[in-house]
């Protein structure tokens, strides 16, 4: 058994700005390898195991295909298919896994529960979603900004509606990318106040949506009710009305701005139709660079 502690991902908090660069980097020579038809299989043999309690498209399909073409494989399991969904110690089933499989991702509700199956965890774990971060769509997102625009150092970002795992992970970005984030948030649905504390001088909260979005080289917002808040939808729909992303807000925005979503999005809710299907919309590049990314990621975890 190895003495050696792994390197998780649970947060961008767990890279150096040099390693967040160099993802990036290698993410988008990945994404050229695999248009050359380029044979790259690192992880030949190698297993990611994947857990998870809320549900997916992209993040399924996007590491399950990562593992293949980088030559491994990879395992579904849902909370029905373990003992976890009967009441398995988080610990005990971190301890199990980590013993048969090479990598362990998960998508959950309990930011806490990532935390302590990490800390049992003898090979690397890797935030898939909790309801405190959500990094792998942050390395997509950063990825697509480059492809598209340079380098996101000295530029503005405006992050409208919900401060949720999203937004939370944008913070993060801010303070290690070197970019501002401007935030504009219904009152009472702003982020957590430690995690903007912690890139306090990279973050700027504004009271209106246009005061975010005026001047901003890219703009980006969620779902006004994430998962798991699917009883909420109704108020909340009325809380963020004048939060909406639509060709007004976005006119205010420089003229080569950018527009993201992390999807799935609901058209005439937090963006009109014509802003995610528009020409400053990136959120299909952005969608399949979660592969790209995540490739690249396992790459640095497990190579």
């Amino acid at each position: 058994m190895s003495t050696r502690r792994p390197r998780h991902f649970l947060s961008l908090a767990d890279l150096t700005p040099a390693e967040l660069s160099r993802l990036i980097e290698r993410g988008i020579e990945l994404k050229a390898m695999r248009r050359a038809r380029e044979t790259h299989e690192p992880l030949k043999n190698r297993v990611l195991a994947m857990v998870y309690e809320k549900s997916s498209t992209r993040t399924r399909v996007s590491f399950e295909t990562a593992m293949i073409q980088l030559g491994g494989g990879a395992i579904f399991l849902s909370a029905h298919d373990t003992q976890l969904g009967r009441g398995e110690p988080v610990e005990d089933m971190a301890r199990v896994l980590s013993r048969m499989v090479d990598a362990i991702m998960v998508r959950t509700f309990d930011h806490d529960k990532l935390r302590r199956l990490a800390a049992y965890s003898e090979v690397p774990v890797i935030n898939g979603l909790t309801d405190r971060h959500h990094p792998c769509q942050l390395l997509a997102d950063l990825q697509t900004f480059v492809e598209h625009r340079g380098p996101i150092a000295g530029k503005t970002v405006a992050w409208i509606g919900d401060g949720n795992n999203m937004c939370h992970s944008y913070i993060e970005a801010a303070g290690l990318y070197g970019f501002t984030l401007r935030i504009a948030c219904p009152p009472g649905y702003g982020p957590r106040e430690e995690i903007g504390d912690a890139a306090a001088s990279a973050v700027r909260r504004c009271d209106r949506p246009q005061e975010a979005v005026r001047g901003a080289d890219l703009v980006v917002t969620d779902v006004w009710a994430s998962m798991g808040q699917e009883q909420e939808s109704h108020a909340r729909r009325e809380v963020f009305r004048r939060f909406q992303v639509d060709e007004n807000l976005l006119s205010l925005a420089k003229p080569e701005a950018l527009f993201m979503h992390c999807l799935p999005a609901h058209r005439g809710e937090e963006v009109s139709a014509g802003v995610i299907d528009g020409p400053r919309s990136v959120v299909w590049d952005e969608a399949e660079n979660r592969l790209h990314a995540q490739k690249a990621l396992l790459e640095f975890l497990l190579d």
